[in-house]
């Protein structure tokens, strides 16, 4: 007599100790990058939401939705950086007349958009 497993298309292997385990695969079929924001976003759900964690592991969504958070937060930062930078008045002509100076103010810009992006989209559901 079959299982219900069985029935549907499931199989077994045979461990090493004897049992039979049931061979499960996670059908996600995606294959984009979880990247830096990703990575941080999965970091955040296992200590604050684990409930969520494990229902997003279960159903086989986790890194589809830790994908959709990177591309967002890196898409958020190019669009920050770009504003702020314009904002602040820094040019490309700026980076070959004082490029130090340039690199100082560039790097406090993406800081300050990291800080935003880690609010608005890692810390956040």
């Amino acid at each position: 007599m079959k299982s219900l497993y069985e029935e549907l298309g499931g199989t077994y292997t045979l461990g090493d100790d004897g049992i039979l385990y049931p061979d499960l695969v996670v059908d996600d079929k995606e294959s984009r990058p979880i990247g830096k924001w990703g990575r941080l976003h999965m970091k955040y759900l296992e200590a604050e939401h684990p409930g969520l964690y494990e229902r997003l592991i279960l159903s086989g969504t986790l890194y589809r939705h830790l994908a959709d958070a990177n591309e967002r937060a890196t898409s958020m930062l190019e669009r920050l950086v770009e504003q702020m930078a314009a904002q602040e008045g820094i040019k490309e002509n700026f980076k070959e007349t004082q490029p130090l100076e340039w690199v100082c103010r560039m790097n406090n810009i993406r800081s300050r958009a990291e800080e935003i992006i880690l609010h608005n989209v890692v810390l956040s559901l």
